[in-house]
């Protein structure tokens, strides 16, 4: 290794989450909050987040320690946001055109953020479209 991937961080976003992740040289550790990717809940979460681990070659994330930290967001925006740093953190490490291809085939969004965001709430209803109803004529 050159003295260069000593130590990466990596920043995902999806809607109002932002996750920044540590790739450094290690076991094959994946923390999400300092929590074991093994253990965290729900399951449909941890799932999201190891999508771009299924599409990598074991021998290269198993020499890797990933730390995650998510803010913001829901628990499903807190997952992809993850998902998109530690996609993005693979790519930054490995500096592999097969697997940015493989990413992107699969999913986009794993390294191409999503740039929907929820419409602020106007005046005169209960929400950004939904109006006040008329109860005359």
């Amino acid at each position: 290794m050159s003295k260069s991937k000593k130590v990466m961080v990596i920043s995902g976003k999806r809607k109002t989450a932002i996750a920044r992740a540590t790739v450094r040289l290690g076991k094959g550790r994946i923390r999400i909050n300092k929590v074991p990717l093994e253990i965290f809940e729900p399951k449909l979460a941890r799932d999201k987040i190891l999508e771009p681990l299924f599409l990598i070659e074991e021998k290269v994330w198993n020499q890797l320690d990933i730390n995650v930290s998510v803010a913001g967001g829901g628990v499903m925006g807190q997952a992809e946001a993850a998902r998109m740093a530690i996609a993005k953190g693979l790519l930054k490490w490995t500096k592999s055109t097969r697997l940015r291809t493989t990413f992107r085939d699969y999913d986009r969004t794993m390294i191409a953020g999503d740039p929907r965001r929820s419409e602020p709430k106007k005046f005169g209803g209960p929400g950004a479209r939904a109006r006040d109803q008329k109860s005359y004529r």
